[in-house]
């Protein structure tokens, strides 16, 4: 359930406020003069949100890359044979 509260809640009912963000791992949204004004959570959630936001970043990179990659002509192509043909005889110790 989504804990919107005016900001004074802040200053007036802290102890509530903390047992939401860190008790119950809930995110509590403050107002000033009925406006969104800010967000408190946890030191933990608000490492995994950066954390996924990283990750989230990384393959949006890489994804870009291969988008790149697969535009520029002299990109080289492998068929599936190929692949594991060379997974195929690494494993068996063989030279590529």
């Amino acid at each position: 359930m989504i804990n919107i509260r005016p900001v004074s809640d802040l200053r007036n009912k802290y102890p509530e406020i903390e047992e939401l963000v860190l008790k119950e791992d809930e995110a509590v949204y403050l107002t000033k003069n009925g406006y969104g004004s800010m967000v408190v959570m946890s030191l933990e959630k608000y490492s995994k949100l950066m954390s996924d936001a990283e990750y989230n970043e990384y393959v949006e990179n890489a994804l870009d890359e291969a988008d790149r990659e697969a535009k520029d002509p002299n990109t080289k192509y492998y068929t599936h044979e190929e692949i594991f043909g060379k997974i195929r005889r690494k494993i068996s110790g063989e030279k590529i």
